[in-house]
């Protein structure tokens, strides 16, 4: 009886999911403090539109 011969099947083309912008971690938002007063006090906090990715929240470098 012929031995049989198994071939291995060539590795499918996935393509890297796309990386993610590291400074609003793919939410396309980021806090921006707020401060008011004279002295510049911070009262809170306020989201803003990521300027790295600009709020797509993929890695512009990428």
């Amino acid at each position: 009886m012929a031995t049989r011969r198994t071939t291995t099947k060539p590795p499918k083309n996935i393509s890297p999911a796309p990386a993610v912008c590291s400074p609003c971690n793919g939410s396309g938002m980021v806090a921006a403090t707020v401060r008011v007063g004279r002295k510049r006090r911070p009262v809170g906090q306020q989201d803003g539109l990521c300027l790295n990715c600009l709020g797509s929240g993929l890695a512009p470098d990428a």
